[in-house]
């Protein structure tokens, strides 16, 4: 790439890279955190019906990254995509924000969400190594503080927009609160935008080998045929389940096929190291699944189990609004990410650091247990309402959970997988994580309340029964894991013996 006179520094290159990310999370999290209340309170979606929905959106948005990182490398350039996929997603939150019910309208607006976060997602994420090549230390400060702007934007939305609703709501109109808040988020990427035209300079050396040269037409037409096309088959996929269905377990056929393949027709030394990946990819699928009850059943059980008061001996120390807990994730995310690294420094340092495997058996037994919290604070709810602690603990186990399986996903990707098959099986492990997602809102079906049932006795009997089944799942996917570590100790020293070139070090910006 040209070289900047005046030189920039990296700091001010990754500051204009970290606050476009920010804003974009802002965006997303602050429609995700509404979306599947929005279709059952305000658009009379049965609660089947919208869980399903987000989870083939939730299953599109994991895919189409794979395709925006390559028309960034090839045909528009790194930085050109991700400033593109920006402005697209602030046309979609922009599409939520005209006040219509037409649930035709909203695959559509959801359709131009996919394409704009498969355009931004990898190029950002590829900015950032761009910034630093070559320099793994500084590559990974920078990425613990990328991954802080997620969870930063994400918080914050997560706790505005329900707010926002809500007053609009009462002041104004219902209808009015809810496009309102879809709103906000159109506002911030136009503020991540208007960010990054003041600072653009500092990004002017860095990106692909297509950012240095005019973009030719042929290629922009092209991707603005592919992102139509894109737009239109999401949509199409949204509003037909069956269809969806389809597709989804096609995916993962199809992911799981080529695996194999890759297996039984790699080198002897690489077949180690590819059958491990394999395993934890599985392990992840199953984590994912979990990680889906955030924004379906465990939305839905806010919004009619949850006493909405902070109680602390006896005095009120606040009230929170149903979807507003869906932040409690990203909360403890930030604050057992340091921690978590500290532990691992500490121990590698006197080397008796555990390997991925074993994290991934006690990320399982933590979610187990922040499953179980819900089905304990069942027994000593009132009126059907558990308190609001039990969330706050649930979501500290289920995160820190989080923390130990998917936030290592993609490095254990890096760490097993030989670097001439890394591209491919970087976006088959997100194509899978997306399938996942989609089979943890058909899980979350089974706690489904049927429109008969007003109770909240009944209701809270029935997510406490998910729960709890998901809480012994929990265990039963620690039982297999822990049975996994000497094969999985095997394979990792077969691996390491065979010394297979690695793909270069990856991030998990998201997780």
């Amino acid at each position: 790439m040209a070289i900047q006179n005046p030189p920039v520094s990296q700091t001010k290159s990754f500051s204009t890279v970290f606050l476009i990310e920010m804003w974009e999370r802002f965006g997303f999290y602050g429609m995700q955190v509404l979306m599947v209340t929005y279709m059952v309170k305000k658009l009379g979606f049965a609660d089947v019906d919208a869980n399903l929905v987000w989870g083939a959106a939730s299953a599109l948005i994991y895919a189409t990254p794979a395709i925006g990182g390559w028309i960034g490398d090839k045909f528009l350039g790194t930085r050109r995509t991700m400033l593109t996929g920006a402005v697209v997603l602030m046309f979609g939150y922009a599409l939520l924000w005209i006040p219509t019910n037409n649930t035709y309208f909203l695959y559509l607006a959801l359709g131009v969400i996919i394409l704009g976060n498969g355009l931004f997602k990898p190029n950002a994420g590829n900015l950032v190594r761009k910034i630093y090549e070559g320099d793994e230390v500084r590559i990974d400060s920078a990425f613990t503080i990328y991954y802080m702007a997620v969870n930063i934007g994400s918080t914050i939305s997560m706790l505005l927009t329900p707010w926002i609703r809500d007053y609009v709501g009462a002041h104004y109109s219902d209808a009015l609160g809810w496009h309102t808040a879809f709103g906000v988020c159109s506002i911030g990427l136009i503020l991540g935008l208007v960010n990054y035209f003041f600072m653009r300079r500092t990004l002017a050396h860095i990106g692909s080998d297509c950012d240095e040269r005019p973009p030719v037409l042929k290629n922009v037409l092209g991707v603005i045929v592919g992102g139509l096309i894109i737009i239109a088959a999401s949509a199409y996929i949204l509003q037909n389940q069956g269809v969806a269905e389809a597709c989804v377990y096609a995916a993962g056929v199809v992911i799981l096929g080529i695996f194999v393949h890759l297996i039984r027709s790699s080198e002897p030394g690489e077949r180690a190291g590819l059958i491990a990946a394999l395993v934890l990819t599985v392990q992840t699928i199953f984590f994912f699944i979990f990680y889906q009850q955030m924004s379906t059943s465990l939305n839905l059980f806010a919004q009619r189990n949850v006493d909405l008061d902070f109680n602390l001996f006896g005095f009120q120390l606040f009230r929170w609004i149903p979807e507003q807990f869906q932040s409690l994730n990203a909360i403890w995310i930030v604050i057992l990410s340091p921690i978590l690294v500290w532990i691992y420094n500490s121990l590698g340092k006197h080397g008796k650091d555990f390997p991925v495997a074993a994290k991934f058996a006690l990320g399982f037994a933590a979610v187990a247990a922040g499953f179980f919290m819900y089905g304990l604070g069942a027994t000593t709810a009132i009126n059907g309402a558990i308190s609001s602690w039990y969330m706050v603990w649930g979501y500290g186990l289920y995160s820190l959970g989080e923390v130990l399986v998917s936030g290592l996903g993609l490095a254990m990707i890096a760490r097993y997988v030989p670097a001439r098959m890394g591209g491919f099986m970087m976006g088959a492990y997100y194509v899978a994580s997306g399938v996942s997602q989609y089979m943890g809102s058909v899980v979350a079906n089974y706690a489904a309340i049927p429109d008969n049932i007003t109770n909240p006795l009944e209701s809270l009997a029935i997510y406490t029964s998910l729960f709890n089944k998901l809480g012994f799942v929990g265990l039963l996917c620690t039982a297999i894991a822990v049975a996994m570590l000497p094969l999985m100790k095997k394979l990792s020293l077969n691996h390491a013996l065979a010394n297979v070139p690695p793909v270069p070090p990856v991030h998990n910006e998201d997780l």
